[in-house]
């Protein structure tokens, strides 16, 4: 795994990754998607395949993955590897180093393999290693615990002064936006704070866009 040292190239500015809700209903995701995908710049769409019908899970993939590839954003899937190339997907996001190391080397290198549920700097460090191409802090885990912002940011923070793989830092809410961009993030995901918005997802995620550029301290 490469280091950043002294010196290295600046990174690129910052842009959203957008976490679709774990939603059945592909005609309502779709909706809602498009609303989103139409009022900022979205460098990548996470698609949780919820339920056990694996035809059904297919068909919601291949009905969503237009809706998410044609603004330009990458189409990934939290899934099974095997069902990435059979639903046009770019790649698919992994829920730690044991799922990566097992599946990245079915879609590397024509396809992205990303790696959340890090909850140490070694696990994090294994991800990068074992070849992913963004490593995810911050998201919330199956019972919706999360650790403190100031973990999550005090992470990316060192990733991003060390590492050259790319960091997705998770922002619970569009106050965090802003700061998690500050502290290093290359990429901010967002997802409950934007389809729970009362105003919309358009609205909510041109505001995110906009908060990408705030020069917050972190307190």
């Amino acid at each position: 795994m490469a280091s950043r040292g002294e010196g290295g190239p600046r990174r690129p500015d910052p842009r959203l990754y957008l976490i679709a809700p774990a939603i059945a209903d592909p005609g309502w995701l779709a909706d809602r998607l498009a609303q989103a995908l139409g009022a900022a710049d979205v460098a990548a769409v996470l698609l949780p395949l919820p339920g056990d019908d694996e035809r059904g899970r297919l068909d919601r993939a291949r009905l969503l993955a237009p809706v998410i590839q044609t603004p330009g954003a990458a189409f990934l899937l939290e899934g099974p590897p095997e069902m990435v190339a059979r639903a046009g997907a770019d790649g698919a996001h992994f829920p730690g180093v044991d799922a990566l190391r097992s599946a990245a080397a079915t879609l590397q290198p024509d396809r992205i393999a990303g790696c959340g549920g890090l909850t140490a700097r070694h696990d994090a460090m294994l991800a990068g290693e074992a070849g992913a191409d963004y490593v995810l802090f911050g998201e919330p885990d199956r019972q919706g615990g999360r650790p403190s912002f100031a973990a999550v940011t005090e992470r990316v923070a060192w990733w991003a002064e060390l590492f050259e793989v790319p960091c997705v830092g998770y922002a619970a809410s569009l106050a965090e936006v802003g700061l998690l961009a500050r502290v290093g993030a290359d990429f901010v995901a967002v997802g409950d704070c934007i389809f729970a918005d009362a105003r919309g997802p358009a609205a909510a995620l041109a505001e995110a866009a906009q908060r990408l550029s705030l020069t917050e301290t972190v307190e």
